[in-house]
């Protein structure tokens, strides 16, 4: 889902919508395209809407040569619409990639599109990657394809394409290069960091600078570990940092720094033995780490120096934070589960949904300042693993994520509730909360879109409905809340419903 602060463009199955959202007053569906594919990103440049569409089948043998626009069964299309007139979307440019989406950003005009392709030999030739632009197709050249000394069990060419959103005439740009299988991707406003993991829980880095739809091939790093997720990574002042798990004898977490030709320049190694690292963030000179086993530490990590990273503080509480989120410069907002101590073995139940503030201002002595739990065992929200689930305004004092909950019907147990003991899903919304330094946090109420559906929840371990609430946006003093099949606007101050938009 994307918004401009007048229209709503909505992803719901292999279809998008696009909304008038503001006025409220007007709301409702503009108009409606329809794929045979699943639609893996969209983007929203001024009166231009970028589609990425790509089928997650399993790879079949194909080729795609110059001039020849046959088709293979794992590709990528890329389709930007010109949307002046949002009623009636117009297709500007059509591009299909041999391979498999792997992860895309915006930055200015252009889309940078990261697309990959199992490396095999079939009859003696390689299967090279291809592009075709509208009518005309490119087979990308042996020579033109970078790689580096790492050795992997897996390789593949990730291609990396720059597509000018504006200019429809202007050339695609791309780089291809050799890889092991791309795992995680982060993005600066120059560079683009690609890694793979690999050989003896290694993780190789790969360094693409990029300005203006160019793209050149500049480094490759190696460190030792897995790497989480984006939020384990971030670029500042020409240095790349790195938080990754390493699980052989001993699960720990290290730190590295690297430089801008990602040389290892500064380490932490051996972070919380016998933990688990479930999320981290880096703000400025600083890095905030989340490991588990039994209890949550919450680490401070200071990066004045890059090459001499040091450990300033720790704070351990119950549960742990899947996402932290900056709130400020010294408060971090820290979204995961509660949890309550094995009294027999090394490990912890986890229980309902928890939300924390965090207070790092005294960066020796972080401290939680308030914390809410939302249902027991069972209650889970996309928001744990998926940050663009989450809504948060420091402005409007505002928190909103989709919660699926869970509850124990306490009469069932007279003699008490075991730790291990999960709830019956009873409901799926929205939770709409009030997060500030002043009052902590408080649930402010919830909008949910089941309605008459609720014979669609199910006891147990599972639960789909297409009146899941995934994502929340608020414009001006409204609130929009998005399942596959329904809006709801609510008015922001009182949560009052103020309209519907049906979506089938």
């Amino acid at each position: 889902m994307k918004t401009d602060g007048e229209f709503l463009y909505i992803v719901s199955g292999k279809s998008i919508y696009i909304v008038r959202a503001h006025p409220w007053e007007n709301a409702g569906v503009l108009s409606r395209l329809d794929f045979n594919e699943a639609i893996n990103g969209l983007f929203v440049n001024d009166d231009k809407l970028v589609l990425l569409t790509g089928a997650f089948t399993p790879y079949r043998i194909g080729f795609i040569v110059e001039g020849d626009s046959t088709s293979v069964s794992a590709s990528t299309t890329i389709m930007i619409y010109d949307i002046a007139n949002r009623s009636t979307p117009t297709l500007d440019r059509n591009m299909t990639v041999n391979g498999s989406y792997f992860n895309s950003r915006m930055i200015a005009d252009y889309v940078y599109v990261i697309i990959t392709q199992p490396a095999y030999v079939h009859d003696d030739e390689v299967a090279l990657p291809a592009i075709i632009d509208d009518d005309y197709a490119v087979t990308i050249p042996a020579t033109n394809i970078y790689y580096s000394n790492v050795s992997d069990y897996y390789y593949a060419f990730t291609n990396i394409l720059a597509i000018n959103t504006q200019n429809t005439d202007e050339e695609v740009s791309y780089e291809t290069v050799l890889t092991g299988s791309a795992s995680n991707l982060y993005v600066s406003q120059t560079s683009i960091y690609i890694t793979s993991f690999g050989y003896e829980e290694t993780t190789a880095i790969h360094k693409i600078n990029i300005e203006a739809g160019d793209i050149t091939y500049v480094a490759t790093g190696n460190v030792t570990g897995y790497i989480l997720n984006q939020f384990s990574m971030d670029e500042y002042q020409d240095y790349f940092r790195v938080a990754t798990t390493v699980q052989a004898f001993s699960t720990q977490t290290h730190l590295y720094v690297l430089n801008s030709s990602l040389h290892v320049v500064g380490v932490i190694e051996g972070i919380a033995p016998g933990e688990d690292l479930y999320s981290a963030r880096f703000i400025g000179d600083k890095c905030y780490l989340v490991t588990f086993k039994k209890v949550d530490p919450l680490f401070v990590i200071d990066l004045t120096d890059p090459e001499a990273p040091q450990i300033l503080g720790k704070l351990k509480i119950p549960g742990y934070s899947d996402y932290l989120h900056p709130y400020d410069e010294t408060h971090l907002i820290g979204i995961g589960k509660e949890t309550v101590e094995s009294k027999e073995d090394d490990f912890a139940w986890y229980q309902g949904v928890k939300i924390s503030l965090f207070d790092v201002s005294d960066v020796s002595r972080p401290s939680e300042l308030d914390k809410t739990e939302i249902g027991d065992r069972g209650t889970d929200s996309p928001a744990l693993s998926d940050h663009k689930a989450l809504l948060f305004s420091k402005d409007k004092q505002l928190l909103v994520l989709p919660i699926l909950l869970a509850e124990i019907d306490e009469a069932q147990y007279p003699n008490g509730i075991p730790a291990s003991t999960y709830g019956n899903f009873v409901w799926q919304g929205a939770y709409v909360l009030d997060v500030s330094l002043e009052r902590g946090i408080i649930i402010k109420g919830t909008i949910t879109h089941m309605g008459d559906n609720s014979d669609l929840l199910r006891s147990g371990y599972y639960f789909e409905s297409s009146y899941a609430v995934k994502r929340a946006v608020y414009i001006e003093n409204v609130l929009y809340t998005i399942s596959d099949k329904l809006i709801k606007l609510n008015d922001l101050d009182t949560l009052s419903e103020l309209h519907q938009i049906d979506l089938t």
